[in-house]
C-alpha cells in the first residue's frame, strides 16, 4: 500500500511559480500512474495534471495548460508539480494521488492520496 507525502506549498504572489513535491512509499512507485488535483474552499476537486508510470505521457486540466509541467522520478520516488505563472485562482490544497489504470483525469479511479499542500496565490 503506497503513502504520499505532499510538500512545498505555500504563500506566493501572482506571476510567481512554486514547486510542489509528492513523495511515495510502500507498494511499487513506478508502477503506478500519478495525478495532481485541488480543492479550493467550496468547491469540487479539480483534476490538476497526470502523468503515466513510464513518464512518456501526460495530460492536464485546461485551467493549467502552458503554466504547470507535472513530472517523476522513479528512481526517487516522486513525483513534482512546477506551477509557472501562477493566479489567484490557482490557491488551494493540492493532492498527489495514485493509480494503476488509465483514467487519469478522473479522482475516483486513484487508489491513495496524499494529505494536501495549501497553495496560496495572492493578487
Amino acid at each position: 500500500q503506497a503513502q504520499l507525502v505532499e510538500s512545498g506549498g505555500g504563500l506566493v504572489q501572482a506571476g510567481g511559480s512554486l514547486r510542489l513535491s509528492c513523495a511515495a512509499s510502500g507498494g511499487t512507485f513506478s508502477r503506478y500512474a500519478m495525478g495532481w488535483f485541488r480543492q479550493a474552499p467550496g468547491k469540487e476537486r479539480e483534476f490538476v495534471a497526470a502523468i503515466v508510470w513510464s513518464a512518456i505521457g501526460t495530460t492536464y486540466g485546461d485551467s493549467v495548460k502552458g503554466r504547470f509541467t507535472i513530472s517523476r522520478d522513479n528512481a526517487k520516488n516522486t513525483v513534482y508539480l512546477q506551477m509557472n505563472s501562477l493566479k489567484p485562482e490557482d490557491t488551494g490544497v493540492y493532492y498527489c494521488a495514485a493509480q494503476t489504470g488509465w483514467r487519469l483525469q478522473n479522482p475516483t479511479e486513484y487508489d491513495y492520496w496524499g494529505q494536501g499542500t495549501q497553495v496560496t496565490v495572492s493578487s
